[in-house]
């Protein structure tokens, strides 16, 4: 029980603090579009500008999942949910939380596989103009999806913890929601 405190509480102090960061990733995809634009209005057009930012909104996506997932801002149909004791929602998010880990699994294989691949061909590159490496929004689909298993075993280990304590170890989600009340 111990370890799964300590598991906790350090894969969710790095995922809320780097989620707190890749936030700031808005800008900068906001600042790519911004000289798409200007570069169409006023002289030629960057030939890089449409995949930089398909990148920069990956890595967004990708790095922001795990903060998502510990924040409980992932979309839930609660039809039923909504209704269920808190006992009742830990048994059923410690069971479903299982198909999110397996769907990660298969996910994570796949991308290591595809980054491999990248990297054994002298670098795979796009089939655009601009022609860019695909191997590091690889990387960073393989560490963003590794970061959102560590972050689902974590919130596996918070349903057990509530299991069998009755309370849930205090994460960051939970200081946030009580400093903004």
């Amino acid at each position: 029980m111990n370890f799964m405190h300590r598991y906790v509480a350090l894969v969710d102090g790095f995922n809320y603090r780097l989620g707190r960061l890749i936030m700031y990733g808005l800008f900068v995809l906001m600042a790519v579009l911004a000289w798409s634009i200007l570069s169409k209005a006023a002289f030629s057009p960057s030939l890089w500008t449409l995949e930089m930012a398909q990148f920069i909104m990956v890595g967004y996506y990708m790095l922001g999942g795990p903060y998502s997932i510990q924040m409980g801002s992932n979309v839930r149909m609660d039809l039923f949910y909504g209704d269920f004791s808190p006992r009742r929602k830990a048994w059923f998010d410690a069971f479903t939380v299982l198909f999110l880990i397996t769907y990660l699994g298969i996910l994570l294989w796949g991308g290591i596989e595809s980054t491999q691949y990248a990297f054994q061909y002298g670098g795979e590159r796009s089939s655009s103009v601009w022609r860019p490496y695909m191997w590091p929004i690889k990387v960073v689909m393989c560490i963003g999806i590794t970061l959102m298993l560590l972050q689902a075993l974590s919130e596996l280990f918070k349903d057990i913890i509530f299991l069998r304590t009755g309370a849930r170890p205090v994460g960051r989600a939970d200081q946030e929601a009580s400093d903004a009340v």
